[in-house]
């Protein structure tokens, strides 16, 4: 469900925000009583409704009154009431409670469409820094793709939502992956690197409508079940992300069986290759990629395997555009047409002015060095620890194997934690997921991969998908709580500056040695987590604050408590979600 305020989400994501209205009119008192003892909870209907009449032009001079000649808020009440065909118009939209079914089908077909989309992207992707290892394609390839994706983020996603809606942005976002997967076929640079641009291009949106369309459905799905709205939310990216992270172990699984059953390089079976004690130091952290092409386990598979894992991959994208177009609900169910209709059409130079407003909030400052993280670390579990320490030492089969149990387990914990934290909360996933990846890190500076050790290979490739599920779904859900006003600026925002990561890590890759890379790594996820621990204090300081205004309505704010402008704490004062029963 959507507001009708131009580049708006209707929603936020703190359920003490919202409250509960009952309706008590007569008419409704009336029909109460002629219905008495002849309804059933099957038949009931909720009316969901949203409250505030909030334009926002640029997200700029928000407080202006109309006394001003700036923007107007009419009265509360006035959105709130009414009937019969004016429902529609004023933001209402009436529903069964079986409506919750049906949301829960539409969250499962999205996870299942990632799912398949990603089996195929995901195992490319894994692959590229070693079946394409020659002059640095396959990592010059990903880099192409994230630097895309930054400036994708910036420009395309609401442009592309507003014109398309969410629903077909997915579809159309989805089929760009597919010049990628082909372009494996024949491998260039003037094939690949055009091809990653694309993916780029695409991926912005698909990422942005995807966090738009979870976290709006998960809105209505806590109203209509009367829980918080947060860890609906949360657990709605849980269970996006178990889906999603178990096409780590799908795609690796096909490349894996595909290549083993070729008998190329090494493995973990009776086919590896066997290394010297002296090329086996040039592996793990001393590992340098212009300096390790001598090394027998990095030799490229034959074409014929890797032409049939690209055509496996292909199907899959097309399978996954084909589930989205045919099964899943669009969001006009809650009023995205009405928000498009009631919306003013933004130039590109106004989208790229509303997207860099969203930088001037401070949670979003303090939330950038975190996000790039997130990017740096996935680009590192994805090229550098494949080549550097499975693909040097094991042989490229492997990588395969290694990477399901990083996919596994990374599902596994998407799930976990989405459900837990609404009883632990979530900084203490937050420690834990910085206290792992710390480790981790230290680990790989002094460890020397051997052949003989394959476990640790296995254990390590599944602690990093802890710390990833920790990221993953955490960090969704702080973009949602924190930045009401518009999700997908928001949402982009974070797609952004992970995007931004990955470049960097991919950037960098060809030049530094693996060493360098994990010391870089330790200092930026150490910077992230002190700039979140910041934005916990302070969301926590706001909310004490909120909870005290709401007790105590002619409160005054101490001076030092003073409400920053840039962020959304107004949205949060300001709209209601009311949801009445007939």
């Amino acid at each position: 469900m959507v507001a009708s305020a131009d580049r708006r989400e209707s929603f936020g994501v703190d359920s003490s925000l919202f409250h509960h209205r009952k309706s008590k009119t007569s008419a409704n008192k009336q029909g109460k009583d002629a219905n008495k003892g002849k309804q059933s909870s099957d038949v009931a209907v909720y009316t969901i409704s949203v409250v505030g009449g909030y334009e926002n032009q640029g997200y700029k001079r928000d407080d202006l009154q109309s006394g001003d000649g700036g923007l107007a808020k009419p009265p509360l009440g006035s959105m709130a009431d009414g009937d019969g065909d004016d429902d529609q118009s004023k933001g209402k939209f009436k529903m069964s409670p079986k409506e919750k079914w049906r949301i829960l089908k539409n969250v499962s077909t999205i996870s299942l469409a990632f799912m398949v989309q990603f089996t195929a992207f995901q195992g490319t992707a894994n692959l590229q820094s070693s079946i394409n290892a020659r002059e640095g394609l396959g990592t010059v390839s990903l880099s192409a793709i994230y630097a895309a994706l930054v400036l994708s983020c910036i420009f395309v996603p609401t442009f592309l939502i507003k014109r398309l809606t969410v629903k077909w942005t997915l579809c159309l976002s989805m089929l760009c992956y597919i010049p990628y997967i082909g372009a494996q076929f024949y491998p260039r640079f003037y094939t690949l690197v055009p091809a990653g641009v694309l993916v780029g291009l695409g991926a912005a949106p698909m990422w942005a409508a995807k966090a738009t369309y979870l976290t709006q459905t998960g809105a209505v799905y806590a109203k209509l079940t009367d829980q918080q709205v947060d860890g609906i939310v949360v657990r709605f990216f849980g269970f996006f992300f178990l889906a999603w992270q178990t096409a780590e172990l799908w795609g690796n699984l096909i490349s894996s069986l595909v290549l083993s059953s070729g008998g190329h390089g090494g493995g973990l079976g009776d086919n590896s290759t066997m290394l010297s004690e002296e090329e086996l130091r040039l592996c793990g952290s001393n590992f340098c990629v212009m300096g390790n092409h001598a090394i027998d386990n990095l030799e490229r598979p034959p074409d014929s395997e890797i032409f049939e894992i690209s055509t496996i991959y292909l199907t899959c994208i097309v399978l996954a555009t084909i589930i989205i177009a045919l099964f899943l609900d669009p969001l006009s169910r809650y009023g995205e047409k009405q928000r498009r209709a009631d919306s003013q059409e933004l130039s590109g130079i106004q989208l790229l002015s509303a997207t860099a407003y969203q930088l001037k909030k401070p949670y979003q400052q303090l939330l950038i060095p975190i996000t790039i993280w997130i990017g740096m670390e996935q680009a590192f579990i994805g090229a550098d620890f494949t080549q550097a320490y499975v693909s040097c030492a094991l042989g490229i089969p492997s990588v395969g194997y290694v990477m399901i149990c990083f996919g596994v387990v990374n599902a596994i914990c998407s799930l976990l934690f989405g459900t837990i934290m609404k009883y632990i909360g979530r900084l203490p996933l937050m420690v834990l997921g910085f206290v792992v990846h710390s480790i981790l890190i230290w680990i790989l500076i002094v460890w020397r991969p051997h052949p003989n050790n394959p476990k640790l290979f296995f254990t390590i490739s599944g602690l990093w998908g802890v710390g990833d599920a920790v990221w993953q779904t955490q960090m969704s859900g702080i973009y949602g709580t924190l930045f009401r006003r518009n999700k997908e600026a928001a949402f982009s925002n974070y797609r952004l500056w992970e995007s931004a990561g990955f470049v960097v890590a991919y950037a960098y890759s060809t030049h530094l040695c693996a060493r360098k890379k994990l010391y870089v790594m330790g200092v930026v996820l150490f910077v992230g987590f002190v700039g979140y621990i910041i934005v916990e204090i302070r969301h926590s300081v706001k909310a004490r604050r909120l909870k005290r205004l709401a007790d105590d309505p002619k409160s005054e704010p101490l001076p030092d408590e003073t409400v920053n402008e840039t962020d959304d704490e107004k949205d949060d004062i300001d709209d209601e979600i009311i949801v009445t029963h007939l």
